[in-house]
């Protein structure tokens, strides 16, 4: 589509104070009766939430975010970035004390669409126009210093621009190009209205291409929030350590899908910062990213278990049940030997310390494989730790090929889990706190 030559962008004098039970609508085609077909009408927030009963008694604005809060993306100090009730990521949920009575917050529409669609009928009913509608509200945004009005509410508007498949001026293709055009909108209306001239409503006239048709699906502006799978940073970084470590489960199931090695070895490398004695570095991971290798040393464990088990005095039908269960590792597409190297141990020549020496490395090692699991959730890959390796490390290390010193310390299965998590059992801290 040919842009336009230009457009015209003014901001509406005369909107009154608005009350609760006030039809916007109204107050808006009173205020600027010339609206015309095309028209693009950008209304404040604000006068949206007063209008809809939004102003909430609070002495404690900290306690109105909470309810308005689903979900802590970052905080640092008092300030706090949240995704709140409309699925919005903002500061403070969106929770205003400013253009409010003191004691008194204003909360965010509780629908923003729904408003924009009822200001927008109001408007078609009261002048017989079709103008769009976008609902705007302040935001900071990451990378960016300074405020600007994004959109939060629309309705009759094309608040994206896909220009995927198109071309440039130099024929070169378009991939990836999707303009936000209602939140330019917001912007521009911003523009004139200011942020404490009392002049919350604006209009944009001269891009009619901006305004959908009636046969247009009208999605509101949900489409220009980023789903959680397409939201690359979707937490803060301590926010995204804790969310890694608590969504953390052990995977059983995973999908047959190829694992990057790429993100494994961004894993090794969360491990290796692990605490460790003696300024050592204990931890040696061992990855099995062809099939040929993972079955020969699958094979080679299960052919000593059931050795093992039938030393034991176990029947066969015993033997096949629990080599079943045995089969997370087989059907995992990638699997990881983490081993522990005790080179720059100490040795006293005393049972007890030497004992104790060890423990300090395998504590280490432990510290280690937690961190390799912890990253790989981060990563969005599921992991199951088990410790059959330890029971045969003397195949493991021939199998793999491994030095005398290496010992092999469980297998780690990676891959795309086959399902979400189950919920896993509450565990109160309280309850594994003593305090002296």
């Amino acid at each position: 589509m040919t842009p336009p030559a230009g457009y015209r962008v003014w901001a509406v004098p005369g909107i009154p104070e608005v009350r609760e039970g006030d039809d916007l609508a109204k107050l808006i085609a009173a205020a600027e009766p010339s609206l015309a077909d095309g028209d693009l009408v950008l209304v404040t927030s604000k006068i949206v939430s007063k209008a809809e009963g939004r102003v909430l008694a609070a002495t404690d604005r900290e306690a109105a975010i909470d309810a308005e809060t689903v979900r802590v993306v970052a905080r640092r100090g008092a300030l706090r970035i949240v995704e709140n009730r409309q699925g919005l990521v903002m500061a403070a949920a969106g929770v205003d004390a400013s253009n409010t009575p003191s004691g008194t917050v204003l909360l965010l529409p509780s629908d923003p669409d729904a408003s924009a669609r009822a200001i927008r009928d109001g408007l078609r009913d009261t002048l017989g126009v079709r103008v769009g509608v976008v609902v705007t509200d302040t935001f900071g945004r990451p990378w960016r210093t300074g405020l600007t009005d994004v959109a939060i509410g629309a309705s009759g508007v094309r608040v994206l621009d896909d220009l995927r498949g198109g071309v440039d001026a130099h024929g070169n293709p378009l991939s990836a190009t999707v303009v936000a055009t209602a939140d330019e909108l917001a912007a521009a209306g911003d523009l004139v209205k200011g942020k404490a001239e009392g002049l919350p409503v604006a209009v944009v006239r001269g891009l009619p291409h901006a305004v959908a048709s009636a046969e247009e699906d009208d999605d509101g502006a949900r489409p220009l929030v980023r789903t959680a799978a397409d939201d690359m940073f979707r937490l803060g970084t301590s926010e995204a350590v804790r969310e890694a470590m608590t969504q953390r489960r052990t995977v059983r199931a995973f999908l047959d899908e190829p694992v990057d090695p790429g993100a494994v070895r961004r894993a090794v490398d969360a491990a290796l910062t692990a605490p460790a004695p003696h300024h050592t570095t204990p931890w040696r991971f061992v990855l099995l990213e062809s099939a040929a290798s993972r079955i020969r040393l699958l094979d080679a464990m299960r052919d000593a278990w059931v050795a093992d088990l039938r030393r034991d005095g176990k029947s066969e039908e015993s033997i096949a049940r629990r080599v079943r269960r045995g089969d997370v590792l087989r059907n995992a597409p990638y699997l990881v030997v983490p081993c522990l190297v005790t080179d720059g141990s100490h040795t006293y020549g005393d049972v007890r310390r030497d004992a104790a020496e060890r423990e300090m490395f395998v504590v280490a090692a432990g510290a280690g494989i937690q961190n390799f699991l912890v990253a790989l959730a981060g990563e969005r890959l599921g992991s199951a730790w088990i410790s059959s390796t330890m029971f045969c490390r003397d195949v493991v290390r021939t199998v793999l090929d491994l030095p005398s010193g290496w010992d092999p310390m469980g297998a780690v299965a990676v891959g795309r889990a086959a399902g979400p998590p189950g919920p896993r059992p509450a565990r109160p801290s309280a309850a594994f706190i003593e305090v002296r």
